[in-house]
């Protein structure tokens, strides 16, 4: 999955599936967990496992499906698991904090991706465990629950070593990068590219959108721009024209590391379309 903006749906809503798989955004998180009321999750759960049914049955898509469950220690976790067994190709788990519980979840759905929450301190502190657990595709960061349970008063360098400690742990364990937070603003895109830009920077690969408004800046932030895609074409061309010696380009010497990078930063524009 390389995906770079995954738009929650609430589960209660079926109505919205269709039009969230429309929107552009590279997987669809159909959530059972917080945005659906409790009293409404037996509802939530049955619309989305009949959703699942019928898009097994039909066509295959390019948008990517995860259903967000409910938590491992929760009365409604089970069911969900039963449910998703309908043909869900990802799951997402809440609270993960124990590596154990990722473990049982891939032996109960075998070949689901896994896609842990990062939403506590017990999460990032059992966060390399859990990445390298079998079945985990990448983590994702909680952030609203983790300044919730940390008490921490601020998202941008509050959270920095956090941010950083699941980019690391993620490249530790050989999984893709990590799926930064939600932004809170729905209708300011000027705010979500910066944010986006920031977890790109990072080393993040994605980030998790609540509005599809959301999901164009996101893109635009994960894909290179045409500078960079240029800068990085006349990387590759004077180090072939150099034949294997040290080269200098725009007052700048061009090693091993600068040439991986360029070939990394061309590889992702092609997955986002930026180049063919």
């Amino acid at each position: 999955m390389n995906a770079c903006s995954y738009l929650f749906v609430p589960g209660n809503r079926p109505e919205r599936f269709d039009k969230a798989m429309a929107s552009g955004a590279d997987a669809v998180v159909l959530d059972l967990e917080d945005a659906v009321p409790d009293a409404d999750k037996p509802t939530a759960r049955a619309s989305v496992a009949q959703w699942l049914r019928a898009r097994r049955a039909g066509a295959a898509v390019g948008t990517s499906i995860v259903v967000r469950l409910n938590a491992y220690d929760t009365p409604w976790h089970a069911a969900d698991v039963q449910a998703c067994a309908m043909g869900a190709p990802a799951l997402m788990l809440p609270k993960a904090e124990q590596p154990a519980h990722l473990t049982a979840l891939g032996l109960a759905l075998p070949g689901c991706a896994l896609l842990p929450l990062i939403e506590s301190a017990n999460g990032i502190a059992a966060s390399l465990a859990i990445a390298r657990a079998p079945g985990v595709q990448r983590l994702v960061f909680g952030s609203i629950d983790f300044q919730l349970d940390l008490g921490i008063d601020g998202e941008d360098e509050e959270l920095l070593f956090f941010r950083s400690q699941l980019v690391l742990h993620s490249r530790l364990a050989g999984i893709a990068s990590p799926v930064d937070g939600v932004s809170t603003a729905l209708d300011d895109a000027a705010r979500v590219y910066a944010e986006s830009s920031r977890s790109r920077r990072l080393g993040f690969g994605a980030k998790l959108c609540i509005h599809p408004r959301q999901v164009a800046a996101v893109h635009a932030a994960f894909a290179p721009t045409t500078a960079q895609i240029d800068s990085a074409r006349r990387t590759l061309a004077a180090a072939a024209a150099a034949g294997g010696a040290a080269v200098a380009l725009d007052g700048a010497m061009v090693d091993r590391p600068v040439i991986l990078r360029a070939e990394a930063l061309l590889a992702r524009a092609r997955l986002s379309s930026s180049i063919q």
